[in-house]
């Protein structure tokens, strides 16, 4: 058998399929695992957006390829970005893919030669990273650092590097630091892309989960950002449809319809009953997205606060559901120290390492169990004698 494209010797093994395959190693061991590593909500989907799914599959024309956003579902969206963000779409800036990892990871393709460059975070999600590889883009990171807030200064790359970007990728509220971002640090953000004739895409899978009162918004809100760039919009964790793969990709008209150019080559549309459970989605009181966000406010202060009180210095996050804990300062490294958690513990969270070289001093926690539950692993935890009340 001839060798396969040397593209894939470009990526490493998820780090997620690492780790599940951990998890099942040691179940099968017999082994209760406290299952913190994967950013799946634990909450249900509310019963309409349940309903309209079922009752679409009983509908043998749903079946069929979609080819599009159903009308209905693209009205409804853009009803609900005026109301949630007062942004004012119309049907040509809005386009839709299985998923933002999926759209993140073809993006790419849409804005690059060979040899351009991007820039992305660090620490920052591994899809990103896979959109440029994908692309043929060179790389060049900007630090998101704990004594910045993790927020970028895209104002400290070298000129000559702006000047050859084709496109940023941010994401706020943070996946994996739990930043946050101000709109004052966007608008630097929207004049250096202006400037330098860049793209921005942005990642606001998280603007429903904020804490400490801080407002959430969208990069489309803001002065001249639909001149220069796009909004990937997800339901997953909003509306706890993280299997269901249902994402937006709104903002720049060109942009988007080369990003469906791209898609028109590979797929036929999102499935029918799933759209049809988006729409739902959409219609559902917005009280019941707040009274989740305040529950997931309450697991970060257990966490946060337990952790804290066993003599594991972590900082709280403004948003997103996970929590960046920096690692004791007696563990080398991320991976080292995820281990202990699990061997010792049997408690299983994301080295930082799987985000990029700063998140090396990390873990990642999410809050996918109840405020009891975490307090339980807490205990767990310190009963391993894994921290030292110095750390």
């Amino acid at each position: 058998m001839k060798s396969f494209s040397k593209l894939l010797d470009t990526f490493d093994e998820g780090i997620f399929k690492v780790l599940t395959d951990k998890r099942i190693e040691l179940e099968n061991k017999g082994k209760i695992i406290y299952d913190l590593y994967v950013g799946t909500p634990d909450f249900e989907p509310d019963i309409k957006i349940k309903r309209a799914l079922s009752d679409s599959c009983l509908i043998s024309d749903d079946y069929k390829y979609s080819l599009r956003i159903i009308p209905e579902l693209k009205e409804e969206f853009i009803k609900y970005y005026q109301n949630r963000f007062n942004v004012s779409l119309n049907s040509f800036e809005i386009s839709m893919c299985n998923g933002t990892q999926e759209g993140m990871c073809h993006i790419g393709m849409c804005l690059c030669d060979k040899d351009d460059y991007c820039l992305l975070p660090d620490p920052g999600y591994p899809a990103f990273k896979s959109s440029a590889i994908l692309a043929g883009a060179n790389i060049h990171y900007y630090p998101l650092l704990e004594e910045n807030d993790f927020m970028p200064r895209l104002d400290l790359i070298d000129e000559e590097i702006l000047k050859k970007t084709k496109y940023v990728i941010i994401s706020y509220p943070s996946n994996p630091t739990g930043g946050v971002i101000t709109k004052e640090r966007y608008m630097e953000i929207i004049s250096l892309a202006k400037k330098y004739d860049f793209i921005i895409i942005n990642d606001n899978a998280y603007s429903d989960i904020v804490y400490d009162g801080f407002q959430s918004f969208s990069f489309l809100e803001l002065p001249g950002a639909k001149d220069v760039g796009v909004e990937f919009y997800s339901l997953s964790k909003s509306f706890n449809t993280t299997g269901a793969r249902i994402s937006f990709l709104i903002g720049n008209e060109k942009i988007v319809k080369a990003f469906e150019k791209l898609r028109s080559q590979y797929d036929f549309g999102m499935f029918i009953p799933i759209q049809r459970a988006a729409i739902e989605a959409l219609k559902l009181d917005r009280n019941i997205v707040l009274k989740q966000q305040a529950i997931y406010e309450e697991r970060r202060n257990a966490l946060c606060d337990g952790l804290n009180s066993i003599g594991w210095k972590v900082k709280k996050p403004n948003g997103t559901m996970f929590v960046f804990a920096k690692i004791p300062s007696e563990y080398n490294d991320s991976m080292d120290f995820s281990m202990a958690l699990l061997n010792k513990a049997n408690v299983l969270v994301t080295p930082g390492i799987a985000f990029g070289p700063l998140g090396d001093k990390y873990v990642r926690f999410a809050l996918v169990k109840d405020k009891d539950e975490l307090l339980k692993i807490v205990d767990v935890i310190k009963n391993a004698n894994i921290i030292k009340r110095s750390c």
